[in-house]
C-alpha cells in the first residue's frame, strides 16, 4: 500500500481547504452554477438525477482496511448506507447533500484519500490489473507506474483543461487484466535486452464511437515513460476538437490524423522534451516503490497443508467458490480471493457499510490489510493463505459476498443507469438483476463457462457494453426504454507479442456487433436465454467459449435464433400494432 509523503498530504488538504471556501461562497450566492460547476467537477462532485454524487478516488485500485473503513463511515453519516464502486476502480456515493461535500472530502484527507481528478476534462484516475502487485505473470509491478503517473498527473498545468476527459491504463503482465485497448492510452510492460519498458496504444474508448486502441510505439523505455506521455498529451492538446464534445475525444484526432501521422507527430514532440525535466530516474522509481509497504509473507505457507482439497469434497458451495473466486498468487501458499458484489438481487458494484467493515476485517485478519478494486465492480482480498480459504469463505458467505460466479454470466458488469444518472436512457440495475434471476442456477452458469455480460444506460457506455461479450445498451425510442444487444466484444487478452494480438489491435481488444433492433426491457432476459441457448448448440466442446464460438460462427446463427424466436415475434408484433 502506497504512504502518503508530507508533500501528497499538504496537496490534498490544501485543496479541501479551498474546495470548502468555494462551496459556502456559491452556497452564498457569490459564484453562479456556471462558476462552480468547474470547480465542483475538478472535486469529483457531480449532479444527478436525484441528488449530487461524490466519485471518490481510489488510485489504481489500491485500498487499505483502514479507508475501506472509513468509506463505511461515510456511507452510513452522510449517505444512506451504502456505496458504489464504478468500472473506473472508484467509489461513488450518490445521496450526500452538496453542503456536506467539504466535510466528507475532509475525512477522505485523514485516511489519504481524495476526489480530485475524478471528473473534468482531466487525465483520471489511472487504472490497472486488479491483481497487481499478486500475479504470478507480472513482468514488473504496475503499481509503482502508477503512482508515478499519479504524481506526475495530479494538477498538471498543461493538461487541467483538455479538451475531454482523458484515461490511462496500465497491464504489467503477460495477460492483459487491465483492459488497455479501450484506453486513452493503454501501457503494456515489456521486456526488452533485460530492460523494461512499455508498449503504448492509443486512442481507445468506449461511448458514442467505440474505438480499439492503435499501436503508436513497440517500445518506450521506463526512463523515458513520462516524457513520452507528455508529448502525447501535447499532441492532443494542441489538435483535439474543442468545438464539439462529441468529437473531442483522443481516438477521433488519432482516427482523423491516422494513427502514422499521430505517432509521427508525437515523435516530434518527444524529441524535443526526451531527457528533460520529467525524465524518470532509477532512484526516483526506488523511491516510489519504497513508499509502498511490503507484506511480510511467512515462508512456511509454502509448506502448509491444503486443507481445500478435502473439504470440497464435503461442500459442492465451497467448490464452486474455490473454481471461480480464488487466483494465484506470486508466491507460494498464498492466493487472492475475489469478493463478488454480485449476488442476485443487490447492484452490481453496490456494497453497504456493514459489508464494508466486514471485508475490512477479514484483510486485517486474514491477509496484510490490503485490497483491490477491479473494474468488474468486486473487490479482492489481496494475500490470503490457502490454509484459510475456507474459514474467508465461511466468513463471506452470510454476508451474501461469496456468489461464486466470477467470469460467469452473472458477475455483470453495469453503470447505475436511469435510476441514479441524469443522462441515462434507460434503467441498468433492474435489467441486471432479471437477468441474474432468470441465471441464478449456479450449475448451469458453470456449464456455460465464461461469458462477460455488460449493461450501460446511455451511450457514454460507463458499464462498457461494446466490450461485453454480451453487451446490452440502453436507447430512447419516442420517450419509451428499449434496449439494443451487441456480441463478439472482449475487453483484453493475451498481451505477449503473439500474432493474434497485433492483428485484433490493443490487448486482443474487440468491439461488440449490433445483432439487429432493439428489444423492450422485458424481452432482454429471453433474449440473453436464446443466445446462451444458441452457443451451447454450437460450440465444438466444453472448452469453447462464448466468444470463441462468436468469432467462429459471426453473429448471423445468434441474430436468427433469437429474432425468429416466438415469444419475440409475438411481442414485436403486438409493440407494432399498439403504436399503430
Amino acid at each position: 500500500m502506497y504512504s502518503y509523503d508530507t508533500v501528497d498530504q499538504q496537496v490534498v488538504d490544501q485543496r479541501v481547504a479551498q474546495f470548502s471556501d468555494q462551496t459556502t461562497r456559491f452556497l452564498d450566492g457569490r459564484l453562479t452554477e456556471d462558476e462552480f460547476r468547474v470547480l465542483r467537477l475538478q472535486n469529483g462532485l457531480y449532479i444527478q438525477r436525484h441528488a449530487p454524487m461524490l466519485r471518490v478516488a481510489i488510485p489504481y485500485g489500491m485500498l487499505a482496511s483502514r479507508q475501506l473503513r472509513k468509506l463505511a463511515h461515510i456511507a452510513r453519516r452522510w449517505d444512506r448506507g451504502y456505496g458504489h464502486f464504478s468500472t473506473r476502480q472508484n467509489m461513488q456515493f450518490n445521496w450526500p447533500r452538496l453542503e456536506d461535500a467539504p466535510a466528507i472530502l475532509a475525512e477522505l484527507a485523514t485516511v489519504q484519500m481524495h476526489a480530485i481528478q475524478t471528473s473534468g476534462n482531466c487525465i483520471r484516475n489511472t487504472t490497472t490489473d486488479h491483481l497487481a502487485g499478486i500475479a504470478p505473470d507480472e513482468i514488473v509491478n504496475p503499481l509503482v507506474w502508477c503512482e508515478i503517473i499519479r504524481q506526475w498527473s495530479m494538477l498538471h498545468p498543461e493538461f487541467a483543461f483538455l479538451p475531454r476527459k482523458f484515461k490511462i491504463a496500465v497491464s504489467g503482465a503477460r495477460t492483459d487484466r487491465a483492459a488497455v485497448g479501450v484506453h486513452d492510452i493503454g501501457l503494456q510492460a515489456v521486456s526488452r535486452d533485460g530492460e523494461t519498458g512499455f508498449r503504448v496504444w492509443v486512442g481507445g474508448g468506449m461511448g458514442r464511437t467505440p474505438i480499439v486502441g492503435k499501436l503508436i510505439s513497440e517500445y518506450v523505455h521506463w526512463s523515458d515513460l513520462l516524457t513520452y506521455l507528455q508529448a502525447t498529451l501535447r499532441v492532443y492538446n494542441l489538435h483535439g476538437r474543442r468545438d464539439n464534445k462529441y468529437k473531442a475525444r483522443i481516438k477521433i484526432l488519432v482516427k482523423d490524423l491516422t494513427p502514422a501521422v499521430f505517432a509521427q507527430q508525437v515523435d516530434e514532440q518527444w524529441q524535443r522534451i526526451r531527457g528533460g525535466p520529467d525524465t524518470v530516474s532509477a532512484e526516483f522509481v526506488q523511491d516510489i516503490a519504497g513508499r509502498f509497504t511490503t507484506p511480510a509473507y511467512d515462508p512456511a505457507a509454502a509448506g502448509d497443508d491444503d486443507p481445500a482439497a478435502a473439504l470440497t469434497e464435503q461442500d459442492p458451495r465451497f467448490r464452486r467458490w474455490l473454481r471461480s473466486n480464488v487466483h494465484a498468487h506470486r508466491v507460494a501458499g498464498y492466493c487472492s480471493v475475489t469478493v463478488s458484489l454480485k449476488a442476485t438481487g443487490s447492484p452490481p458494484g453496490d456494497i453497504t457499510a456493514d459489508q464494508m467493515d466486514a471485508v475490512a476485517d477479514l484483510a486485517d485478519t486474514y491477509g496484510f490489510g490490503e485490497l483491490r478494486v477491479s473494474h468488474e465492480q468486486n473487490l479482492i482480498l489481496a494475500d490470503i493463505r490457502r490454509v484459510h480459504l475456507h474459514q474467508v469463505w465461511q466468513r463471506l458467505d452470510p454476508l451474501r459476498l461469496a456468489t461464486p460466479n466470477i467470469g460467469l454470466l452473472t458477475n455483470i458488469i453495469a453503470c447505475p443507469g436511469g435510476d441514479f444518472c441524469s443522462l441515462a436512457n434507460a434503467v441498468s440495475i433492474p435489467l441486471a438483476e432479471a437477468i441474474q434471476q432468470r441465471f441464478d442456477d449456479l450449475d448451469f452458469l458453470h456449464d456455460i463457462g465464461e461469458l462477460d455480460l455488460n449493461i450501460s444506460g446511455c451511450i457514454n457506455s460507463c458499464g462498457h457494453h461494446h466490450v461485453g461479450h454480451i453487451g446490452i445498451l440502453g436507447v430512447d425510442k419516442a420517450g419509451e426504454e428499449w434496449y439494443q444487444v451487441t456480441i463478439g466484444g472482449r475487453q483484453n487478452g493475451a498481451l505477449s507479442g503473439e500474432r493474434r494480438d497485433m492483428e485484433d489491435g490493443a490487448g486482443g481488444a474487440a468491439i461488440g456487433k449490433i445483432i439487429g433492433p432493439s428489444f423492450a426491457r422485458e424481452e432482454i432476459p429471453d433474449v440473453v436465454e436464446l443466445l446462451v441457448q444458441t452457443y451451447l448448440s454450437l460450440r465444438e466442446d466444453d472448452e469453447e467459449r462464448f466468444i470463441d464460438v462468436v468469432e467462429r460462427t459471426g453473429i448471423e446463427p445468434f441474430k436468427t435464433a433469437v429474432y425468429t424466436d416466438a415469444r419475440i415475434v409475438q411481442r414485436k408484433l403486438q409493440a407494432e400494432n399498439a403504436r399503430v
